[in-house]
């Protein structure tokens, strides 16, 4: 029951993350996202995940180790919608852009 408890508070932080990563995706802006938001979210996942595999707590660690990928793209994300929002070339989201501006 413990373990369930871990589980499920795991997922809801992710789906979370995701939910939000994905909004800056399809938005391609960062409207009411701080500049240290993924900075300060992918160091403290980061802190966490050397923690958990410290105190050999699966639950964390996993849930850590998909926080700091999360983060991570959040950041890259952060930046790009940057560089949209200041006019400057955007990095191709996937090979179906570089194909439809040819």
């Amino acid at each position: 029951m413990i373990q369930a408890v871990g589980w499920g508070s795991s997922v809801i932080l992710l789906i979370t993350l995701i939910l939000q990563i994905r909004k800056q995706w399809k938005t391609e802006t960062n409207e009411g996202v701080s500049k240290g938001l993924f900075a300060g979210q992918t160091a403290a996942s980061l802190g966490f995940l050397i923690y958990s595999f410290i105190t050999g707590e699966l639950v964390f660690a996993f849930t850590n180790l998909l926080l700091t990928v999360s983060n991570a793209m959040g950041v890259y994300i952060y930046l790009r919608n940057q560089q949209s929002e200041k006019g400057k070339t955007v990095m191709p989201r996937s090979n179906k852009d570089i194909c439809d501006e040819s």
